[in-house]
Protein backbone atom coordinates (compact mmCIF):
# COMPACT_ATOMS: atom_id res chain seq x y z
CA UNK A 1 0.00 0.00 0.00
CA UNK A 2 1.55 3.36 -0.77
CA UNK A 3 0.44 6.84 0.78
CA UNK A 4 1.22 10.25 0.03
CA UNK A 5 1.81 12.74 2.91
CA UNK A 6 0.79 15.48 2.88
CA UNK A 7 1.15 18.84 5.85
CA UNK A 8 -2.52 18.83 7.74
CA UNK A 9 -4.45 21.99 7.59
CA UNK A 10 -4.52 25.31 9.75
CA UNK A 11 -7.51 24.70 12.17
CA UNK A 12 -11.11 25.07 12.39
CA UNK A 13 -12.94 28.45 11.60
CA UNK A 14 -14.29 30.00 14.17
CA UNK A 15 -18.08 30.90 14.89
CA UNK A 16 -19.11 34.18 13.90
CA UNK A 17 -19.74 36.74 16.91
CA UNK A 18 -22.92 38.17 17.33
CA UNK A 19 -22.82 41.86 17.44
CA UNK A 20 -24.17 44.13 20.02
CA UNK A 21 -27.72 45.66 20.05
CA UNK A 22 -27.54 49.43 20.15
CA UNK A 23 -28.96 50.59 23.30
CA UNK A 24 -33.03 51.81 23.40
CA UNK A 25 -33.01 54.78 25.22
CA UNK A 26 -32.54 57.52 22.36
CA UNK A 27 -33.90 61.24 22.33
CA UNK A 28 -36.36 61.61 20.37
CA UNK A 29 -36.24 64.01 17.89
CA UNK A 30 -37.86 67.80 18.62
CA UNK A 31 -40.59 68.63 16.76
CA UNK A 32 -38.87 71.67 15.22
CA UNK A 33 -35.87 69.85 14.01
CA UNK A 34 -37.92 67.81 11.42
CA UNK A 35 -38.78 71.44 9.52
CA UNK A 36 -36.54 72.64 7.36
CA UNK A 37 -35.25 76.11 7.85
CA UNK A 38 -37.76 77.54 5.10
CA UNK A 39 -40.84 76.27 6.44
CA UNK A 40 -41.20 73.15 4.68
CA UNK A 41 -41.43 69.88 6.22
CA UNK A 42 -38.08 68.05 6.19
CA UNK A 43 -36.68 64.46 5.73
CA UNK A 44 -37.30 62.19 8.91
CA UNK A 45 -34.52 61.67 11.16
CA UNK A 46 -31.95 58.99 10.52
CA UNK A 47 -31.27 56.63 13.05
CA UNK A 48 -28.51 53.86 13.26
CA UNK A 49 -28.40 51.69 10.36
CA UNK A 50 -31.33 48.71 10.26
CA UNK A 51 -29.45 44.91 9.88
CA UNK A 52 -31.94 42.49 8.23
CA UNK A 53 -33.22 41.44 11.86
CA UNK A 54 -33.93 44.92 12.53
CA UNK A 55 -31.61 45.39 15.08
CA UNK A 56 -29.97 48.74 15.41
CA UNK A 57 -26.45 47.17 13.98
CA UNK A 58 -25.67 45.49 11.16
CA UNK A 59 -24.40 41.87 11.70
CA UNK A 60 -21.62 42.32 9.10
CA UNK A 61 -19.28 44.93 11.13
CA UNK A 62 -16.91 43.51 13.23
CA UNK A 63 -17.55 42.57 16.88
CA UNK A 64 -16.77 45.74 19.12
CA UNK A 65 -15.55 43.79 22.13
CA UNK A 66 -15.12 40.27 20.98
CA UNK A 67 -11.76 41.03 19.30
CA UNK A 68 -9.76 39.42 22.04
CA UNK A 69 -12.05 36.12 22.24
CA UNK A 70 -10.99 36.00 18.35
CA UNK A 71 -8.03 36.18 18.51
CA UNK A 72 -7.20 34.22 21.50
CA UNK A 73 -9.49 31.56 19.11
CA UNK A 74 -7.14 32.60 16.23
CA UNK A 75 -4.03 31.71 18.68
CA UNK A 76 -5.26 27.99 19.38
CA UNK A 77 -6.19 27.57 15.74
CA UNK A 78 -2.25 27.98 15.39
CA UNK A 79 -0.95 25.87 17.95
CA UNK A 80 1.10 23.54 16.56
CA UNK A 81 -0.01 20.27 16.72
CA UNK A 82 2.65 17.72 19.35
CA UNK A 83 2.54 14.67 16.11
CA UNK A 84 4.01 17.41 13.93
CA UNK A 85 6.12 19.62 15.73
CA UNK A 86 9.14 18.67 17.46
CA UNK A 87 8.83 22.12 20.27
CA UNK A 88 5.23 21.09 21.34
CA UNK A 89 4.59 19.20 24.13
CA UNK A 90 3.74 15.45 23.91
CA UNK A 91 -0.44 14.86 24.76
CA UNK A 92 0.54 11.90 26.83
CA UNK A 93 2.98 13.76 28.87
CA UNK A 94 0.27 16.77 30.02
CA UNK A 95 -2.06 14.65 30.94
CA UNK A 96 0.36 12.22 32.92
CA UNK A 97 1.61 15.46 35.10
CA UNK A 98 -1.76 15.85 36.98
CA UNK A 99 -1.71 12.59 38.41
CA UNK A 100 1.86 12.67 39.13
CA UNK A 101 1.77 16.46 41.26
CA UNK A 102 -1.56 14.46 42.98
CA UNK A 103 0.45 11.76 44.02
CA UNK A 104 3.24 13.33 45.02
CA UNK A 105 1.39 15.84 47.11
CA UNK A 106 -0.59 12.71 48.58
CA UNK A 107 2.09 11.28 49.79
CA UNK A 108 3.65 14.74 51.78
CA UNK A 109 0.65 15.57 53.37
CA UNK A 110 0.44 11.66 54.29
CA UNK A 111 3.93 11.13 55.01
CA UNK A 112 4.39 8.38 52.80
CA UNK A 113 7.92 6.72 53.03
CA UNK A 114 9.55 6.56 49.64
CA UNK A 115 11.05 3.34 50.57
CA UNK A 116 14.36 2.05 49.89
CA UNK A 117 15.98 4.35 47.10
CA UNK A 118 16.37 1.64 44.49
CA UNK A 119 17.87 4.18 41.58
CA UNK A 120 21.36 4.74 40.51
CA UNK A 121 22.84 7.83 39.82
CA UNK A 122 26.08 8.79 37.14
CA UNK A 123 29.31 9.81 38.68
CA UNK A 124 32.33 11.06 37.04
CA UNK A 125 33.58 7.10 36.23
CA UNK A 126 30.05 5.60 35.94
CA UNK A 127 27.45 6.28 33.98
CA UNK A 128 24.15 4.01 34.35
CA UNK A 129 21.90 3.06 31.13
CA UNK A 130 19.49 1.12 30.37
CA UNK A 131 18.91 -1.19 27.31
CA UNK A 132 17.13 0.88 25.20
CA UNK A 133 18.81 3.82 23.00
CA UNK A 134 17.01 6.01 20.81
CA UNK A 135 17.49 4.30 17.61
CA UNK A 136 17.25 0.82 18.66
CA UNK A 137 15.00 0.91 21.99
CA UNK A 138 13.61 -2.31 23.88
CA UNK A 139 10.64 -4.26 23.13
CA UNK A 140 9.00 -4.82 26.46
CA UNK A 141 10.11 -1.20 28.03
CA UNK A 142 9.08 0.22 25.28
CA UNK A 143 5.70 -1.17 24.93
CA UNK A 144 5.55 -0.77 29.01
CA UNK A 145 5.80 3.39 29.14
CA UNK A 146 3.81 3.65 25.47
CA UNK A 147 0.67 1.77 26.93
CA UNK A 148 1.37 3.85 30.05
CA UNK A 149 0.83 6.72 27.85
CA UNK A 150 -2.11 5.20 26.36
CA UNK A 151 -3.61 4.69 30.23
CA UNK A 152 -3.19 8.23 31.18
CA UNK A 153 -5.10 9.02 27.71
CA UNK A 154 -8.11 7.00 28.71
CA UNK A 155 -7.99 8.15 32.27
CA UNK A 156 -7.61 11.83 31.98
CA UNK A 157 -9.36 12.14 29.35
CA UNK A 158 -12.19 15.81 28.65
CA UNK A 159 -14.82 14.14 26.92
CA UNK A 160 -16.11 10.70 25.51
CA UNK A 161 -15.99 12.09 21.69
CA UNK A 162 -15.55 9.29 19.13
CA UNK A 163 -16.79 7.57 16.05
CA UNK A 164 -18.86 4.80 14.96
CA UNK A 165 -15.77 3.14 13.09
CA UNK A 166 -13.73 3.01 16.41
CA UNK A 167 -16.71 2.00 18.52
CA UNK A 168 -16.80 -1.44 20.17
CA UNK A 169 -19.75 -2.01 20.75
CA UNK A 170 -20.94 -1.48 17.04
CA UNK A 171 -17.67 -3.75 15.65
CA UNK A 172 -16.86 -5.86 18.62
CA UNK A 173 -13.21 -7.34 17.91
CA UNK A 174 -14.52 -10.94 19.29
CA UNK A 175 -17.49 -12.79 18.68
CA UNK A 176 -18.16 -13.47 22.79
CA UNK A 177 -20.51 -11.27 24.07
CA UNK A 178 -19.75 -8.42 26.22
CA UNK A 179 -21.06 -7.30 29.26
CA UNK A 180 -22.09 -3.43 29.15
CA UNK A 181 -20.44 -2.87 32.33
CA UNK A 182 -17.15 -3.59 30.81
CA UNK A 183 -17.45 -0.17 28.88
CA UNK A 184 -17.87 1.79 31.94
CA UNK A 185 -14.73 1.10 33.99
CA UNK A 186 -11.02 2.53 32.57
CA UNK A 187 -9.34 -0.13 31.35
CA UNK A 188 -5.74 -0.69 33.70
CA UNK A 189 -2.26 -0.20 32.76
CA UNK A 190 -1.52 -3.75 32.57
CA UNK A 191 -4.23 -4.85 30.71
CA UNK A 192 -3.38 -2.19 28.22
CA UNK A 193 0.10 -3.70 28.31
CA UNK A 194 -0.76 -7.21 27.60
CA UNK A 195 -3.68 -6.26 24.49
CA UNK A 196 -0.54 -4.56 22.84
CA UNK A 197 2.14 -6.83 23.82
CA UNK A 198 -0.01 -9.79 22.31
CA UNK A 199 -0.11 -7.74 18.31
CA UNK A 200 3.51 -6.69 18.81
CA UNK A 201 4.85 -10.27 19.60
CA UNK A 202 2.42 -11.96 17.50
CA UNK A 203 2.94 -9.78 14.07
CA UNK A 204 6.94 -9.22 15.07
CA UNK A 205 7.19 -5.76 15.41
CA UNK A 206 9.70 -3.56 16.56
CA UNK A 207 10.21 -1.16 19.22
CA UNK A 208 10.27 2.12 17.29
CA UNK A 209 7.16 1.14 15.58
CA UNK A 210 5.58 1.17 19.09
CA UNK A 211 6.24 4.98 18.88
CA UNK A 212 5.09 5.82 15.68
CA UNK A 213 1.60 4.24 17.00
CA UNK A 214 1.56 6.59 19.84
CA UNK A 215 2.73 9.97 17.38
CA UNK A 216 -0.15 8.35 14.64
CA UNK A 217 -2.62 8.07 17.83
CA UNK A 218 -2.07 11.81 19.39
CA UNK A 219 -2.57 13.07 16.00
CA UNK A 220 -5.55 11.23 15.17
CA UNK A 221 -7.33 12.11 18.37
CA UNK A 222 -5.67 15.97 17.75
CA UNK A 223 -7.76 15.70 13.81
CA UNK A 224 -10.43 13.70 14.48
CA UNK A 225 -11.79 15.66 17.52
CA UNK A 226 -12.15 12.37 19.36
CA UNK A 227 -11.41 10.98 22.60
CA UNK A 228 -10.19 7.64 23.73
CA UNK A 229 -12.50 6.03 25.82
CA UNK A 230 -13.11 2.76 27.45
CA UNK A 231 -15.44 1.93 24.20
CA UNK A 232 -13.16 2.86 21.30
CA UNK A 233 -9.80 2.61 22.50
CA UNK A 234 -8.99 -1.11 21.30
CA UNK A 235 -9.63 -0.51 17.65
CA UNK A 236 -7.88 3.06 17.81
CA UNK A 237 -5.27 1.46 18.94
CA UNK A 238 -5.43 -1.36 16.68
CA UNK A 239 -5.85 1.48 13.76
CA UNK A 240 -2.50 3.31 14.72
CA UNK A 241 -0.49 -0.15 15.28
CA UNK A 242 -1.97 -1.15 11.74
CA UNK A 243 -0.92 2.03 9.73
CA UNK A 244 2.34 2.31 12.05
CA UNK A 245 4.01 -1.41 11.06
CA UNK A 246 2.67 -0.65 6.93
CA UNK A 247 4.67 1.93 6.67
CA UNK A 248 7.30 1.68 9.06
CA UNK A 249 8.07 -2.14 9.42
CA UNK A 250 10.18 -3.37 7.10
CA UNK A 251 8.52 -6.67 7.37
CA UNK A 252 5.07 -5.08 7.02
CA UNK A 253 2.68 -7.47 8.13
CA UNK A 254 -0.47 -7.77 5.99
CA UNK A 255 -4.32 -8.03 7.49
CA UNK A 256 -4.47 -10.84 6.27
CA UNK A 257 -2.25 -12.29 9.17
CA UNK A 258 -3.40 -9.72 11.24
CA UNK A 259 -7.15 -11.37 10.82
CA UNK A 260 -5.65 -14.57 12.12
CA UNK A 261 -4.12 -12.75 15.40
CA UNK A 262 -7.63 -11.71 16.10
CA UNK A 263 -9.43 -14.41 14.65
CA UNK A 264 -12.79 -12.75 14.99
CA UNK A 265 -11.87 -9.74 13.08
CA UNK A 266 -12.74 -9.91 9.20
CA UNK A 267 -10.05 -8.78 6.90
CA UNK A 268 -12.77 -6.25 5.03
CA UNK A 269 -13.09 -4.80 8.83
CA UNK A 270 -9.48 -4.03 8.88
CA UNK A 271 -9.56 -2.20 5.32
CA UNK A 272 -12.22 -0.40 6.42
CA UNK A 273 -11.00 0.99 9.68
CA UNK A 274 -6.96 1.53 7.97
CA UNK A 275 -8.88 3.74 5.62
CA UNK A 276 -10.69 5.37 7.88
CA UNK A 277 -7.65 6.51 9.90
CA UNK A 278 -5.57 7.60 6.67
CA UNK A 279 -8.42 10.06 6.29
CA UNK A 280 -9.34 11.54 9.49
CA UNK A 281 -5.16 11.69 9.71
CA UNK A 282 -5.56 13.61 5.99
CA UNK A 283 -2.91 11.01 4.72
CA UNK A 284 -0.56 12.75 6.82
CA UNK A 285 1.54 9.78 7.54
CA UNK A 286 4.98 11.61 7.90
CA UNK A 287 7.21 11.48 11.11
CA UNK A 288 10.34 13.69 11.26
CA UNK A 289 13.07 12.20 13.40
CA UNK A 290 13.28 15.28 15.39
CA UNK A 291 9.54 14.52 16.84
CA UNK A 292 10.29 10.53 17.11
CA UNK A 293 12.93 11.57 19.21
CA UNK A 294 10.36 13.55 21.15
CA UNK A 295 8.65 10.96 22.16
CA UNK A 296 11.28 9.01 22.52
CA UNK A 297 12.71 10.82 25.23
CA UNK A 298 9.16 12.35 26.84
CA UNK A 299 8.14 8.01 27.05
CA UNK A 300 11.39 8.08 29.01
CA UNK A 301 10.31 10.78 31.20
CA UNK A 302 7.25 9.13 32.14
CA UNK A 303 8.17 5.97 33.01
CA UNK A 304 10.89 8.50 35.49
CA UNK A 305 7.98 10.13 36.77
CA UNK A 306 5.56 7.32 37.37
CA UNK A 307 9.15 5.17 38.77
CA UNK A 308 8.64 1.85 36.13
CA UNK A 309 11.28 -0.19 36.76
CA UNK A 310 13.82 -0.51 34.57
CA UNK A 311 17.25 -1.99 34.81
CA UNK A 312 20.36 0.08 34.45
CA UNK A 313 24.15 -1.25 34.08
CA UNK A 314 27.24 0.40 34.63
CA UNK A 315 28.26 1.53 30.49
CA UNK A 316 31.32 -0.50 29.60
CA UNK A 317 33.39 0.13 26.88
CA UNK A 318 31.70 -3.03 24.31
CA UNK A 319 28.41 -1.30 25.08
CA UNK A 320 30.09 1.83 24.14
CA UNK A 321 31.23 0.23 21.28
CA UNK A 322 28.01 -1.72 20.06
CA UNK A 323 25.94 1.84 20.27
CA UNK A 324 28.16 3.62 17.99
CA UNK A 325 28.30 0.53 15.72
CA UNK A 326 24.40 0.50 15.48
CA UNK A 327 25.00 4.49 15.23
CA UNK A 328 26.81 4.54 12.31
CA UNK A 329 24.60 1.22 10.57
CA UNK A 330 21.85 3.51 11.09
CA UNK A 331 23.75 7.13 9.67
CA UNK A 332 24.89 4.61 6.59
CA UNK A 333 21.07 3.80 5.81
CA UNK A 334 20.21 7.11 6.11
CA UNK A 335 22.39 7.85 3.66
CA UNK A 336 21.73 5.48 1.00
CA UNK A 337 18.07 6.70 1.35
CA UNK A 338 18.85 10.17 0.56
CA UNK A 339 20.51 9.35 -2.25
CA UNK A 340 18.00 6.69 -3.88
CA UNK A 341 15.33 9.64 -3.02
CA UNK A 342 17.81 12.01 -6.00
CA UNK A 343 16.98 9.48 -8.55
CA UNK A 344 14.21 10.52 -11.01
CA UNK A 345 12.59 7.65 -11.30
CA UNK A 346 11.67 4.79 -8.77
CA UNK A 347 9.07 1.99 -8.86
CA UNK A 348 6.24 2.02 -6.53
CA UNK A 349 7.57 -0.10 -4.14
CA UNK A 350 11.01 1.56 -3.99
CA UNK A 351 8.25 4.65 -3.29
CA UNK A 352 7.15 2.55 -0.10
CA UNK A 353 11.19 1.90 1.15
CA UNK A 354 11.78 5.27 0.95
CA UNK A 355 8.62 6.80 2.57
CA UNK A 356 8.92 4.52 5.53
CA UNK A 357 12.65 5.38 5.91
CA UNK A 358 12.15 9.11 5.82
CA UNK A 359 9.17 9.10 8.18
CA UNK A 360 12.12 8.20 10.82
CA UNK A 361 15.17 9.30 9.43
CA UNK A 362 14.84 12.73 8.16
Amino acid sequence: MSAKAIESGGGDATDPFRPESPSDEEDEPSQSSNQASDGSPGKPPQGPPQGPDGSGSDPRDPPKDGGSNFSRKADLALEPNPSDHPRASTIFLSKSQTAVRQKRKSNHLNHVSPGQLTKKYNSCSTIFLDDSIVRQPNLRTTLKRMTLAIYYHIKNRAADRSLDIFDERLHPLTREKIPEEYFEHDPEHEFIYRFVYTLFSAALLTADCAVVTLVYLERLLTYAEIDICPTNWKRIVLGAILLASRLWDDDAVRDVEYSQILKDVTVEDMNEMERHVLELLHFNINVPFSVYAKYYFDLRSLAHDNNLNVLFTPLTKQRARNYEAISRLCDDEYKDVCRAAMRRSFSADHFIGIRRSNAILS
